[in-house]
């Protein structure tokens, strides 16, 4: 039973990887990423390595976890939006590659979701989508409104979704944004979205299923571990097993989980904002996965349609948590800071 719980919850990160590598109409890559590598690219890893600290905030009241690393001469900042279950411990590894890739010069922040902390700080508020994407608006007219350098977004999952929202609302402020592996509309081809759909819209099942989870917070840790370790968790790095076993066994953190999904589910069944993307079409980018249900190719098809102009690249080596290994928090740094030398820091914008 707990194991079958736990695929459910940690489903958003734990997807199958297929081998199959489809045409695209954009060029994609199959990343394994080394020191050598890094070295040839001209990606300094270990002279910028810094671990990134953990920080709590209070942004318009409510209490927000940050992980940043910030730099000493920085020539812009990255402000990070997890996906579901938007946990920032999750993207401890790549937080740290990122600002490493970028060579010092840029200081990283990720923002966890209101409620989805370790500690029940706003006892058990249930926060949307909408309000989530206020939470980011207001943390950079908060924490960053005096910045000198420019303000970069980069988005994860429905993270993505809500970065794209973000800039709109903000486009005085940002000067990109980069979405990894996005959940931008409601995948009506997906039986697991289908079926995730149901238990979400139940709040009779969005209860129990926080329940178990919290029966097994008192579990022995080693136990929860063991338990996390022999299922989906077999492949994870230390800090992504860390962030299940202590952020996933929170009652209000399950409930907030569950009740997110279901607003994304019921906004993201609109069509998208095609016009805002194409007007700010040189100024966006989205990095795909293969055999992702949450950001299917046929979504970057319609991208390519509707907004020919725009960056779009698929990533063939990592499922859509690539967060939850080194290599993946690696290799999809290193394509994001790619992206932000040759859009950002080279153009000179």
């Amino acid at each position: 039973m707990y194991q079958w719980f736990l695929c459910k919850i940690l489903c958003r990160f734990k997807l199958p990887l297929s081998r199959f590598s489809p045409q695209c109409s954009r060029w994609s890559y199959r990343s394994r990423c080394t020191r050598k590598d890094m070295a040839r690219d001209g990606l300094d890893f270990s002279e910028a390595k810094r671990h990134a600290a953990f920080r709590l905030c209070k942004v318009s009241g409510y209490m927000t976890e940050l992980l940043e690393i910030r730099a000493d001469d920085p020539k812009l900042h990255v402000l990070f939006i997890p996906g579901n279950p938007g946990i920032v411990a999750f993207y401890k590894d790549f937080v740290e590659a990122l600002y490493a890739f970028l060579g010092g010069h840029a200081s990283v922040t990720a923002i966890g979701h209101v409620s989805h902390t370790k500690k029940n700080w706003e006892r058990g508020k249930l926060f949307s989508l909408e309000e989530q994407i206020v939470h980011k608006v207001d943390f950079i007219n908060q924490e960053l409104e005096n910045l000198e350098v420019p303000i970069l977004l980069v988005g994860h999952s429905i993270g993505s979704y809500m970065a794209n929202d973000v800039f709109r609302r903000s486009s005085e402020k940002v000067t990109y944004c980069i979405g990894l592996y996005p959940f931008l509309a409601v995948n009506p081809q997906s039986r697991w979205q289908s079926f995730i759909g149901k238990i979400v819209e139940s709040q009779v099942l969005s209860v129990a299923l926080s329940c178990i989870a919290a029966s097994l917070g008192s579990l022995p840790s080693s136990a929860y571990r063991l338990i996390l370790t022999n299922s989906v968790g077999s492949s994870w790095s230390a800090a992504a097993v860390e962030a299940a076993c202590s952020h996933l066994v929170q009652y209000q953190v399950v409930r907030n989980i569950l009740f997110l999904t279901r607003t994304e589910f019921r906004k993201l069944a609109e069509i998208p904002d095609w016009k805002f993307m194409r007007e700010k079409q040189e100024k966006i980018a989205f990095l795909f996965g293969v055999d992702d249900h949450w950001g299917p190719l046929q979504m970057h098809e319609e991208i390519s349609k509707q907004v020919p102009g725009i960056s779009l690249s698929i990533e063939r080596a990592h499922p859509h948590a690539f967060s939850c290994t080194e290599d993946g928090s690696s290799c999809v740094a290193k394509h994001v800071a790619r992206l932000i030398e040759n859009q950002v820091l080279h153009s000179g914008q």
